[in-house]
């Protein structure tokens, strides 16, 4: 998933709900941040109500709020490197820690409009997750975390995985697809349920 990515916002219910369902099969969740933008230059208007067209698609088939006023704010680099390597050093310090991160960037970004590609911003965000200020500053800063990174951007890119959201289930090294794409949530348990189930019989 990538925390900038629309229907992963979109999805964020479903997961949520996915994962509850996993954690009560003794089955944890597992982020891989996928790297969807990686632009350098400032948002143009013409991209802009593109975008905007697309989040309204997002909330129309799920119904998850956005903030399309204050929506991508002027100046705004679409470059979602920094939000997917905080979650990657928020997974390192405390793989707990990353739901409650991820949730409040998902939330200031499209429910509040916030640039949340700003390193200060990602630290407070962080420290309202619970993860100790300075320990978050200096890890998410450090050349281990643009590798670690950039190593789940490979890992996704390697499997062939185009869109997100993709929910992948491994057992015994062997992954199957759940989906590669936004499902709804009756769609999805079923299938679920029926992996756990011949996880608990093996």
């Amino acid at each position: 998933m990538d925390p900038l990515c629309s229907w992963c916002w979109g999805f964020a219910p479903v997961v949520a709900a996915l994962a509850q369902q996993a954690a009560a099969g003794g089955v944890p969740l597992h982020v891989v941040v996928g790297g969807l933008r990686q632009e350098r230059a400032a948002l143009d208007p013409v991209s802009k109500v593109r975008i905007l067209a697309h989040w309204q698609a997002v909330n129309a088939r799920t119904g998850q709020l956005f903030n399309f006023h204050d929506a991508l704010p002027d100046g705004l680099v679409y470059n979602t490197e920094p939000p997917c390597r905080a979650l990657v050093a928020a997974r390192s310090l405390d793989e707990q820690s990353v739901w409650p991160l991820l949730q409040l960037i998902q939330e200031a970004f499209y429910a509040e409009g916030r640039d949340v590609t700003r390193p200060q911003l990602l630290v407070e965000l962080a420290e309202q997750a619970g993860i100790p200020r300075i320990e978050f500053a200096e890890l998410f800063d450090s050349e281990q975390m643009y590798a670690a990174t950039a190593a789940d951007f490979s890992w996704v890119q390697d499997l062939g995985i185009a869109g997100f959201p993709t929910l992948l289930a491994e057992r015994d090294g062997q992954l199957a697809l759940l989906t590669n794409g936004y499902q709804p949530l009756d769609e999805l348990a079923p299938m679920l349920e029926r992996w756990l189930l011949r996880g608990a019989r093996g």
